[in-house]
């Protein structure tokens, strides 16, 4: 199979999507450090360059989150080389494959909130190359986990308040906020 690689800007400026034409992971893969990367050969040899500051890896993508005072035009067509590379040596992403089950548990409201962010939130995330996940609801809130390229994402504020919460608010009454828990 012939691989190929394009990229994508997310509206984290710190981060650019790298798209193969292959399925790299069922779910996602967060490698936000350099000793999480342990598990992911493929996020290893990626933190090797200097100018890599986050890794992280959902369907047919990996976002690569650059060091300050890196410009993308010097980086990318180095790390689009490298992605390429990678995937047709079929490096891989995760040492040992983690199921990501999504079978929704909780009360009548929680599988709701779930099911609304699986089909309308998660999908819209990873398009700017990120992921997020359900945490808990308590008391009308709903906390949800963002990673990727949204996490410390200028506009993920606005994306968490102005998209998520009014989604929600609309289709679940008893939901009144939606917070994102800190990393």
């Amino acid at each position: 199979m012939n691989i190929n690689v394009y990229t994508e800007s997310t509206p984290n400026p710190a981060t650019m999507k790298f798209i193969v034409n292959k399925l790299l992971i069922n779910g996602s893969a967060d490698f936000a450090t350099k000793e999480s990367a342990e598990k992911s050969p493929f996020a290893k040899e990626l933190y090797k360059f200097s100018f890599v500051n986050g890794v992280f890896f959902a369907s047919n993508f990996v976002t690569v989150t650059k060091t300050e005072g890196t410009d993308w035009e010097d980086i990318e067509p180095i790390l689009k080389e490298f992605v390429k590379g990678a995937v047709e040596s079929e490096l891989k992403v995760q040492l040992e494959e983690q199921a990501e089950d999504v079978a929704f548990e909780g009360t009548d409201i929680e599988i709701k909130i779930q099911q609304i962010l699986n089909d309308y939130v998660r999908p819209a995330v990873e398009q700017d190359g990120g992921a997020i996940s359900y945490r808990s609801f308590e008391e009308g809130v709903v906390t949800v986990e963002l990673r990727g390229s949204c996490s410390g994402c200028p506009s993920s504020t606005i994306t968490l308040k102005a998209g998520i919460e009014n989604l929600l608010k609309r289709m679940v009454p008893e939901v009144q906020e939606v917070v994102s828990e800190a990393l």
